[in-house]
């Protein structure tokens, strides 16, 4: 399979497509924005070239959702402009890019999954800055894979259930909204099924039914309430404390952005184009969780301080 070049490289997609594809025996290229700032156009097509991988994996993006309502330009650098360097880069040497992107391209208003083909209506700048990225990298790369996800979890960066852990040791009681609703996507799952992808694209690189939009989140939903409350029943005796985790509306907790109420996906047509189905969440959020107490104990036992502490 062709090499990947990937951004966003210290991210949690960046990180976990680093580690399976090491498992895999795949060559991938992870760069973070010291390495390549997608936000230069010059530096972004000139890497691209030296590099000749066989696929671009785009998954940096500026994610602080609230900070982006006060700092437009800055997510607009990143999601929109660096989005479609990079998919510039990508035709001018002749090769695929596959492009992370987010349920915050909608508004939350329907009241069943959002398919590839619904309206979208973002509801602040952070969405607005991606919805321009996929704009931009449709115009730039004929051979695109925008693949919209949400909810991302995983053993690296900061995430919700890395979160929960760290503020069940301070409180005895958490408040958790429960009137949003989304599909948890561990950052592993999202990275085997980003690698399957490139493996069906090397394999048959001029079917045209391969190139699109794609939606690509863990099987089920819940709320942030409810995803809360499993993260301490499967933490269960390998955490100091379980905290009682109380659920709130969004009016009770806000924030300087405004979220979907809604923010499943439907994936029948990733489905269908792939054959890849990212599993259920719960079992998911398992592995996540043993990993992430397995490396804890093993930085432990290396007199060193655990993620989860």
């Amino acid at each position: 399979m062709a090499d990947l070049l990937v951004t966003g490289g210290n991210g949690q997609l960046g990180s976990a497509l680093r580690r399976c594809g090491r498992r895999q025996g795949i060559a991938v290229d992870s760069l973070d924005r010291a390495a390549l700032d997608i936000t230069d156009r010059n530096t972004t097509l000139n890497a691209v070239a030296a590099a000749k991988p066989g696929v671009i994996v785009n998954a940096a993006a500026y994610t602080a959702v609230d900070r982006a309502e006060d700092e437009p330009d800055a997510a607009f650098a990143v999601n929109r402009d660096g989005a479609g360097y990079l998919a510039e880069a990508a035709e001018a040497a002749g090769i695929p890019i596959i492009h992370i992107s987010t349920d915050y391209v909608f508004d939350g208003g329907k009241s069943v999954a959002y398919r590839e083909d619904d309206p979208v209506a973002p509801l602040g700048v952070y969405g607005a800055s991606k919805l321009a990225g996929e704009e931009r990298v449709r115009e730039a790369c004929s051979r695109h894979v925008i693949l919209r996800t949400a909810w991302v979890y995983g053993v690296d960066g900061h995430n919700f259930v890395k979160t929960m852990l760290r503020l069940a040791g301070d409180r005895p009681t958490l408040r958790v909204v429960a009137d949003q609703v989304g599909a948890p996507t561990y950052a592993d799952d999202l990275a085997n099924a980003v690698i399957g992808t490139c493996r069906q694209i090397a394999a048959a690189p001029t079917a045209d039914a391969l190139w699109g939009t794609f939606h690509c989140v863990g099987g089920g939903a819940t709320s942030w309430h409810g995803l809360a409350s499993e993260v301490f029943a499967l933490a269960g005796d390998r955490i100091v404390r379980r905290p009682r985790v109380d659920a709130i509306t969004t009016a009770e907790f806000p924030t300087r952005a405004r979220r979907p109420a809604n923010s499943v996906l439907d994936c029948g047509r990733f489905a269908d184009t792939y054959g890849i189905t990212l599993r259920p969440w719960q079992p998911a959020l398992k592995d996540m969780l043993d990993a992430l107490f397995a490396s804890d104990r093993q930085e432990n036992a290396n007199g060193q301080k655990g993620p989860s502490a």
